[in-house]
């Protein structure tokens, strides 16, 4: 009968889904100095671990997993887009066009002179909405009015909010971004991409509320079961904030810098810890399937709701970069030893990409890169089949299907290339190790509904959308855990319940392996782990 060194802080019993292959299912764990320090205890070694001071919880009916991984969010933003100084008009929170309206104008009324912020605007989900021109803006308010689509991709604003930001008629468009302009080059009231967006809300983030609202998106994730979250847009202003509320943070992140915010970044690979720690440079080739902005190789269809967005009809798209852009970019950072993770959806977008990765590692190999590619809608099996030979991992945006699943199909790109969206079958079957994410505000924070709809592709009208693109649930919780850990490099700490790795957990109400998969998204968050210590709910 072995005995520990000392009694263990906590002992959780039950069933244990340890996402490590060795043992893929335990009884009961033990948790020391914040770590794993055991899995499937005998019965009568368990009782050894346990100490006058030692936690003893049982999951009951319930089950344990590692704490979810999102490998592609934006906690920085959404902790400002969810907060009270922004409206959520997100189609998940205000589905009717009239209540998003109405929305605007009250906000308009409530803030005066501070200027009026609302995120989520979607008029293919919010069918009847008005066209968000100029015009209509400056009707609005003579005050600051920003609102951003719900894809995060484009912004909305009017002639006060413009002099706020100090944009201009005479404003360069930034790399990769435009500020929208009439026939006489004056502003339209449109900024498209990051870097001509972000300027626009300022207005909206205050140094003084800005912790409370970080730590409040801390609270959200970690409802969720979530224990590490990327961020996928970092700007390096964030960095003094983060570092007075390391202590505080619960949940762990890992920084991808905007290859737009500053082209040679002053950090290096890897620095922080194992809280906070800058891990990768963020890149775009091209936007949003909602605003008509990815590079397709075949055309979106004409239908109401391409119109709806302003597609001209027998528009495949476009890029934002060029590859010459992206061979700079990627130029300048990987060769100093930086991870790179590439927003792109369109299938010619892909092979752009995927050209500037390999000239790179053609002239600057390395064992171990983990080059990414993200949300990768219309990605092809040859492409799949190319990146994963080359290394390069997907993190996709499957939860696009539970929202816009009908929309793709029968608005935007038809049958042949709207079922197949999102191909994570495809991905897993190239042997390579996918993550599932929900680019945080587009849609909410929701692991459970990836798996359930990695799991089922089932479609809003409740159609499922090209099954051979289905995962096993165990698959689709390797891409929400161990998988995805492994695309941010963090998958020797976290990520899967091992001895030695961070006793970072999740107890759901039942295991989803034994659960219809359309009814995993059901299941509840009883209790999430950092290091051990609970932090959801918040210990009384």
């Amino acid at each position: 009968m072995s005995s520990p060194a000392q009694p263990a802080d906590l002992i959780i019993t039950g069933t244990i889904l340890t996402v490590d292959d060795a043992l893929p299912t335990a009884r009961n764990l033990a948790v020391a100095f914040g770590r794993i320090a055991a899995v499937d205890l005998p019965d009568d070694e368990l009782a050894n671990w346990i100490g006058p001071d030692t936690a003893v919880v049982s999951a009951g009916d319930g089950c344990v997993l590692p704490g979810f991984v999102e490998a592609h969010g934006h906690p920085l933003m959404e902790a400002v887009a969810l907060s009270d100084r922004m409206v959520d008009i997100r189609p998940v929170t205000l589905p009717d066009a009239d209540d998003v309206v109405a929305a605007v104008r009250a906000e308009v009324a409530r803030r005066g002179a501070q200027g009026a912020y609302l995120n989520g605007w979607d008029p293919l989900l919010q069918r009847g909405l008005p066209e968000p021109t100029l015009e209509w803006l400056n009707g609005l308010a003579d005050t600051p009015l920003v609102i951003i689509h719900n894809s995060g991709h484009k912004a909305f604003f009017n002639s006060a909010a413009a002099e706020m930001a100090g944009i201009t008629r005479d404003t360069p468009d930034p790399k990769g971004a435009r500020f929208g302009r009439d026939g006489n080059g004056d502003l339209d009231g449109t900024a498209e991409e990051s870097a001509a967006v972000f300027p626009l809300i300022g207005g909206a983030i205050s140094v003084a509320d800005y912790p409370a609202m970080l730590m409040a998106e801390c609270e959200r994730l970690n409802r969720a079961g979530l224990t590490t979250c990327s961020e996928m847009a970092f700007d390096p202003m964030f960095r003094p904030m983060l570092a007075a509320l390391h202590d505080r943070l619960t949940v762990r992140l890992r920084t991808y810098e905007m290859s737009t915010a500053q082209l040679h970044t002053d950090a290096a690979p890897f620095d922080g810890d194992d809280v906070v720690r800058q891990v990768g440079i963020k890149i775009w080739v091209d936007g949003s399937p909602w605003v008509g902005n990815i590079d397709l190789s075949f055309p979106y269809l004409d239908t109401d709701a391409t119109r709806t967005i302003g597609v001209v009809p027998g528009s495949c798209g476009h890029a934002n970069y060029t590859r010459e852009q992206l061979a700079e970019i990627v130029g300048a950072f990987y060769p100093q030893g930086w991870q790179l993770a590439c927003h792109v959806h369109g299938d010619n977008g892909v092979d752009t990409i995927l050209d500037v990765y390999e000239d790179a590692l053609r002239a600057h190999p390395r064992d171990d890169h983990r080059l990414r590619l993200e949300h990768v809608g219309a990605i092809t099996d040859a492409q799949l089949a190319r990146a994963h030979a080359l290394g390069v991992t997907c993190s996709l945006f499957v939860d696009q299907l539970h929202y816009w699943g009908d929309v793709i199909v029968d608005g935007l790109f038809g049958p042949e290339h709207g079922e197949r969206w999102m191909p994570c079958g495809s991905a897993a079957a190239t042997g390579m190790r996918i993550s599932l994410h929900n680019d945080p505000p587009v849609t909410p924070e929701e692991p459970l509904r990836n798996i359930s709809v990695a799991a089922t592709r089932r479609a809003p009208s409740g159609r499922v959308l090209a099954p051979q693109e289905r995962l096993t649930v165990e698959q689709a919780i390797r891409a929400q855990t161990l998988d995805a850990a492994y695309q941010l490099f963090a998958d020797d700490r976290i990520g899967s319940i091992e001895v030695g790795k961070y006793a970072d957990l999740v107890v759901l109400s039942a295991d989803p392996r034994a659960v219809d998969p359309e009814k995993i998204a059901e299941l509840q968050v009883l209790a999430t782990y950092m290091a051990g210590r609970q932090v959801h709910p918040k210990p009384a």
